[in-house]
């Protein structure tokens, strides 16, 4: 089974004491008369190879002069049918059954094709066009172009040539020229030059394209997906996406294709069989893997809580075991998550903001144009939020002072009479300081009736050393007191601990210390094991809010080393409360702020109603800092684009202002 001395990765194997014959016997029992036995059908099919699957067949056609997967077509009914039938057919023949599938009809099922074709090996490919013309007497490239058009086809035909290198020798000149050429064919060229792209990722080797990718990074500072993004549309761009994630790691393309065909309000059944038929003998383990790590609980869990009736059970069967369960961890989840931050350690990822200082600035004609859009009866809106989302901080500080030198007026307090509600937040918080922002939000979520500790987390868990001091100082002038009092006198117990050790700004600044790193996870493992509660997380506390980031990211690979659990995952299974919210919040931050950020956006505008505040307080904060980063971890994570969710979860002007910072639709 085993191919090429690379150890076995599929899930279902060989049945150890195979008899075709007999196997043949049970099936037609199993059918014969009123009704048929699914059970027996399926836990006879799920624990046999596809090899020993096509010599039950040549068995049942010789023994009963029938045809095994007609009978089976006829039995059964649904999906269990089609997942039952798909997997008695050779793989060759089971993509090139898809396929037609996919391209018959009306309309076509580019989701399919791009699935098929971006994630199959060279041999594999030979094998489909052959499998095709065998089944169909038709040519498969002659179908595909009749049936797509443009750059997509171009890039499907490249793909069914099955000629992608295979060398694992690359060529350093070759590298250096392959990101020379995309970046120029991309983001340096006024259009895209797609022919390079094609024939880039179409033929060079996955080795090479890796190292294309690794050093596109550094040399732009733009991840190769953000170009593709950027600069493809329509089903090439989910092509040329979806064959960057194959070169990168095929079980992480397949993972994220089985959670989005069971997350959120129906299955989709049809992608769910193709990659569970069609992987359970290829890399099904590598990709339990990557799920569990990546979305925290099991493929098995998902499929269980998602399926029903013998379709579930077997299913189940091809996804051969529960990764949840004691005792059920693979080390190979610890390679996975050393890849997903060992990137995140290597690439100096540039963080760009929506928001830039404008060119030619001039803070007299900007005072000048607010004077006049707030003066006599009604205010213009859109001069308002036209100038003050498009120019910089430090340029609508110049603006507040230009405007008191030359009216004798408050900027902020004229604002405030003109122009009311989100909007008023909104703007006003985009007049002050960054600091005396946060400050404010801060002192806002303490106030009153009840405290807002999701909004203190959220602060002072993402802000580094310098901006916490420039909040400490900037509290105290506004509001002559200090932050540190304030908190400890609105929160208790351990999550005042944990937001006043973020509040000193001590955290250490300085590189990763190898051996210090594994003590630190082995204590934490120590503690998790430990019935003392307290001492778990003061112990979570003194490293999580005192190590530096490049620090933790190494403690967080070895305790996924030591205990194959990620940190998270731990915490959330650990704490619970404001404590848990709090700690997760560093672990988020500290992996990837930017989708930190992406999914409190996701959240703050998803279900009924919006949560203005969160939505406000982010898009005002991370304007300059990092919301371009936001925007590709969101369209990433939720396959939406940040400015759609905006648009179709907001109105007025408060919409218009939001999507000024949010900078472009992806």
């Amino acid at each position: 089974m085993a191919n090429m001395g690379k150890r076995y990765r599929g899930s279902i194997t060989d049945y150890a004491d195979f008899d075709a014959n007999k196997d043949a016997e049970t099936l037609y029992t199993a059918m014969k008369g009123f009704g048929s036995d699914k059970e027996a059908i399926l836990e006879l099919i799920t624990s046999r190879s596809n090899k020993q699957r096509q010599e039950i067949c040549q068995s049942y056609k010789s023994l009963y002069g029938k045809d095994l997967i007609a009978d089976l077509k006829y039995e059964l009914t649904g999906k269990f049918e089609r997942l039952i039938v798909g997997l008695m057919r050779p793989l060759a023949y089971f993509d090139a059954k898809e396929i037609k599938d996919a391209i018959s009809g009306i309309g076509t099922d580019e989701k399919c094709l791009i699935e098929i074709l971006a994630s199959r090996t060279n041999q594999q490919i030979h094998q489909l066009v052959e499998a095709y013309k065998d089944a169909y007497e038709r040519n498969l490239e002659e179908d595909v172009i009749a049936d797509t058009s443009g750059h997509f086809k171009k890039m499907l035909v490249v793909l069914l040539q099955g000629t992608r290198e295979e060398d694992d020798v690359v060529s350093e000149d070759l590298v250096t020229q392959d990101v020379k050429d995309l970046y120029e064919a991309g983001e340096m060229k006024w259009g895209t030059d797609e022919a390079q792209f094609i024939y880039i990722l179409g033929n060079r080797s996955k080795q090479h394209l890796r190292l294309v990718f690794d050093e596109y990074l550094k040399t732009t500072g733009i991840p190769i997906e953000a170009s593709i993004r950027g600069e493809l549309s329509g089903d090439f761009e989910k092509l040329m996406l979806a064959v960057v994630k194959c070169i990168r790691s095929t079980a992480e393309y397949f993972a994220e294709r089985l959670f989005k065909a069971m997350k959120g309000l129906g299955t989709r059944d049809n992608t769910l069989i193709r990659i569970m038929v069609s992987r359970s003998e290829l890399d099904m383990l590598d990709i339990r893997e990557v799920f569990r790590t990546k979305y925290e609980k099991s493929l098995y869990s998902m499929i269980k809580n998602d399926t029903s009736g013998e379709y579930k059970k077997a299913l189940l069967k091809l996804c051969g075991g529960d990764d949840d369960a004691a005792g059920q961890f693979f080390p190979e989840a610890a390679k996975v998550a050393y890849q997903m931050w060992e990137l995140s350690a290597v690439a100096r990822v540039e963080l760009k903001g929506t928001v830039r200082p404008a060119p030619n600035f001039d803070p007299e004609a900007d005072a000048k144009a607010l004077r006049k859009a707030m003066k006599g009866l009604g205010t213009d809106e859109d001069t308002i939020i036209d100038i003050i989302t498009h120019r910089s901080n430090d340029q609508r500080q110049q603006i507040r002072q230009t405007f008191k030198s030359h009216f004798g007026r408050d900027l902020m307090a004229d604002l405030k009479s003109e122009i009311s509600g989100n909007l008023s937040k909104l703007i006003l918080g985009l007049m002050m300081p960054p600091a005396h922002y946060d400050a404010k939000q801060l002192k806002k979520a303490m106030e009153g009736a009840g405290t807002d500790e999701q909004a203190l987390i959220e602060i002072l868990a993402t802000r580094n050393n310098q901006e916490i001091q420039a909040i400490n100082e900037a509290y105290q002038e506004d509001y002559h007191k200090s932050l540190e009092d304030d908190l400890s006198s609105d929160t208790s117990g351990h999550l005042k601990r944990i937001l006043i050790s973020l509040a000193t700004a001590n955290r250490d600044e300085g590189p990763e210390n190898s051996d210090q790193a594994r003590e630190d996870a082995q204590e934490i493992a120590d503690t998790t094991t430990s019935s003392d509660k307290p001492s778990l997380e003061t112990r979570f506390m003194s490293i999580l809010c005192t190590r530096s980031y490049h620090h933790l990211r190494r403690v967080f690979q070895e305790f996924i080393k030591m205990t194959n659990y990620d940190v998270e995952h731990t915490i959330k299974k650990e704490m619970s409360g404001d404590v848990r919210d709090a700690l997760v919040a560093i672990v988020q931050s500290v992996k990837n702020k930017p989708l930190f950020f992406a999914d409190k956006l996701y959240k703050s505008m998803k279900g009924a109603g919006t949560d203005e505040k969160t939505l406000t307080r982010i898009m005002v904060s991370r304007s300059e800092t990092d919301l371009l980063n936001i925007r590709r971890e969101f369209i990433e994570k939720y396959d939406k684009s940040l400015h759609h969710v905006i648009e179709s979860d907001n109105s007025g002007d408060y919409l218009k202002a939001l999507l000024a910072l949010c900078g472009g639709e992806d």
